[in-house]
């Protein structure tokens, strides 16, 4: 190159979440937003706990969303999760939500459909 010098690839663009199959730029922002910002962070963290940190900084949570993480996390494609594959996920991300109380996604309707034996709304 004339001049000038070959720019080199940071190493946030080799190691962006958005390199992990299923992971695009909304879940991305939501993950960065959550302090995720490499797929290495992502892989270590696992999609438990990142999934719980996303919630805890504002992604609404959302069942889907989290078992395309783990499916992402295996390399699967996003609608792999079956059967009582999915039915255990389901298990985990309800106790994971469960422990995560957060009065923004816990509105006074969802409260008042909790205390009249309805159960809460996913």
């Amino acid at each position: 190159m004339r001049g000038g010098t070959i720019p080199m690839p940071q190493p946030e663009d080799d190691d962006s979440v958005t390199m992990i199959r299923n992971i695009g730029p909304a879940m991305a922002a939501d993950m960065a937003r959550a302090g995720i910002t490499s797929a290495t962070a992502l892989r270590a963290m696992g999609a438990d706990a990142a999934y719980g940190a996303m919630i805890a900084t504002g992604t609404r949570p959302h069942f889907i969303g989290y078992y395309v993480l783990h499916m992402a996390l295996q390399g699967r494609p996003w609608n792999d999760c079956k059967g009582a594959e999915k039915t255990a996920l389901r298990a985990r991300f309800d106790t994971l939500k469960a422990g995560l109380a957060d009065p923004l996604h816990d509105s006074a309707f969802e409260r008042l459909l909790n205390e009249i034996g309805t159960g809460q709304r996913r």
